[in-house]
């Protein structure tokens, strides 16, 4: 069973964290998707401006 995320995170031991996520389903979210021949590319720019928002909203740094 998973642990819950308060159990997973430790403010005390690290203060920077690589926080990554995937689709399911083989679904792109950006970039070109080679079975379908559709761009997703313009995606990019909409996830980083979220990116952004959320940071200032949540008070958090980003990194890269």
């Amino acid at each position: 069973m998973p642990l819950p995320r308060y159990a997973q995170i430790s403010l005390a031991a690290t203060r920077c964290y690589h926080c990554v996520c995937r689709c399911v389903q083989r679904a792109f979210l950006c970039g070109l998707d080679a079975a379908t021949g559709n761009s997703f590319e313009h995606r990019r720019q909409w996830i980083e401006d979220k990116l952004f928002d959320l940071a200032q909203i949540f008070c958090i740094d980003l990194y890269a």
